[in-house]
């Protein structure tokens, strides 16, 4: 029997984007140069910008939605800022539907924090935070709700960071949303420098772009509907990046009919929006970076190489398509745990690749790719997870000088423990703007469910284990529960995990 239970594991992420590479808050210096650095084809790939109090510093948000379909918890959002020194747990801001200013109220199952998407939507120099939450309920007149319609709040960011005062639900214009907001993501479709959301609309109504600059009482600029898939199609995953160097953020539509996979589909962004351009090959989730820092936006996703249904029993692929001016080219390649210096072995149910996020860890220039196994045997513990990375060069990635990371690394605090999923959620991001990206992963599983995130810093090597550490929910003075918190990852990439429990 297939268990779907695990999806809860699914809101993380993210580069991203599958997430989208544009820089919408005030940079850091380090940042700044980085943004210097030019390919002749156009401008490189960025790191996602999520910087809720415009200090300059890189912000992690972290959703605790609680588990997927189970009516324990009311989910809530914790936001722990960047500093000289990095991620910091100090000053940290915690968000429900109790907060005032917040829509609605906390009730068990309503999962608020499922999906989180910073971007500056009104332009104001500061990150602001989407918030979805699937198990939302609303009014039904005919008393026939099969479980939820969704709801998607907006919080602003300020000079004090994330707040809820001013938020607003968002509306696609349509009233027959039943899992309305189930996907959303960031990008600048159209190339206005300007922030954008592509919103799933619920029912039957596909997706939405939602134009930005959005005004205070939420309204966007235009709501211009978009079929992203093939009729009848699912969409498990959308991946979001600059694939041509045009300034614009093109969208890469995994999809899966029933048991099997179907192709991908390439939309590119430009002035008129996005346009359907072709094909591509299966996949189940991605991220976007320059690995081989050439100016074009590379494609890594996770393979599907049988059917979609045998996902959570896959040892995992990652493949990568490299961009070019018409977007991810014919030169790839292929990374499993049996590639030459990738630490482990390819094994059932490993799920390699089941989380992706680009980013420079060692400030080289080249974008690395984080890799999340979070189904992972770490020794006799099943399911502990673990995150390896792969590190970008002149031609690209490679498996040489790969590391890997879980909790019983050296220097890593926890112990791996059956069913944590160290890796479900993990984002590659500067919080020190030092020039090298930090990894900050969670373990939802941890501690019975209530969860718990680390983070690693970048240096001039790589990752290190050095100066990392770890917090959970009484740190942020947040409750304990099964919150699962690190479900999700603000600027992550939507993930399809589920897994054997």
């Amino acid at each position: 029997m297939r268990h779907r239970a695990r999806r809860v594991l699914a809101a993380g992420l993210g580069v991203l984007v599958a997430g989208a590479l544009t820089c919408t808050a005030q940079a850091a210096p380090s940042q700044q140069a980085q943004q210097g650095q030019q390919g002749q084809h156009g401008q490189q790939a960025q790191q996602i910008r999520q910087d809720f109090n415009g200090d300059g510093y890189q912000d992690l948000a972290i959703g605790a939605p609680g588990k997927y379909g189970e009516e324990t918890s009311t989910g809530y959002v914790a936001v722990t800022y960047g500093s000289a020194s990095g991620l910091r747990t100090a000053g940290k801001t915690v968000i429900e539907q109790n907060t005032p200013g917040v829509p609605g109220a906390s009730e068990l199952g309503d999962q608020f924090g499922y999906r989180l998407v910073g971007g500056d939507y009104d332009g104001d120099g500061f990150t602001d935070l989407v918030v979805v939450s699937p198990g939302e309920r609303f009014d039904d007149p005919d008393g026939s709700d099969p479980g939820g319609w969704g709801s998607v709040t907006l919080l602003w960011g300020g000079a004090n960071g994330l707040s809820g005062q001013g938020a607003k639900l968002l509306s696609t214009g349509v009233q027959d949303n039943y899992r309305y907001g189930h996907h959303v993501y960031a990008g600048d479709y159209n190339g206005d420098g300007g922030q954008d959301l592509l919103v799933s609309r619920g029912g039957d109504h596909g997706f939405a772009v939602l134009q930005g600059p959005f005004t205070r009482s939420g309204e966007p600029a235009d709501i211009t509907p978009v079929e992203l898939g093939n009729l009848e199609s699912s969409v498990p995953s959308v991946i979001v990046g600059d694939l041509n160097g045009d300034g614009a953020d093109d969208v890469v539509v995994c999809q899966s009919f029933e048991e099997s996979s179907e192709l991908s589909r390439l939309f590119m962004g430009g002035p008129g929006g996005l346009t359907f351009e072709r094909t591509l090959p299966y996949a189940a989730t991605g991220a976007v970076g320059d690995f081989d820092k050439d100016g074009y936006g590379d494609l890594a996703y996770r393979a599907v190489t049988g059917l979609y249904e045998e996902l959570p029993y896959d040892p995992g692929t990652v493949k990568v398509s490299y961009g070019t001016a018409s977007g991810p080219g014919t030169r790839t390649a292929t990374f499993t745990q049996n590639t030459s210096g990738v630490p482990g072995t390819s094994e059932a149910d490993d799920q390699f690749g089941g989380t992706l996020s680009a980013g420079d860890a060692n400030g080289d220039g080249y974008a690395d790719l984080a890799v999340g196994v979070p189904y992972e045997a770490v020794g006799t513990a099943k399911a502990a997870g673990a995150t390896v990375l792969l590190k970008g060069s002149s031609t690209g990635l490679t498996g040489a000088g790969a590391q890997a990371f879980h909790q019983d690394t050296a220097g890593v605090t926890g112990v791996a423990e059956q069913g944590d999923h160290f890796g479900s959620a993990i984002q590659l991001m500067d919080y020190g703007a030092d020039g090298k990206a930090d990894l900050a992963a969670s373990a939802p599983g941890e501690n019975d469910s209530s969860g718990a995130v680390w983070s690693l810093p970048g240096a001039s090597g790589s990752l290190t284990a050095t100066g990392s550490f770890s917090f959970g929910p009484a740190a942020l003075d947040a409750w304990w529960g099964t919150n699962v918190l690190g479900a999700s990852f603000g600027g992550s990439a939507y993930a399809p995990l589920w897994g054997p429990d």
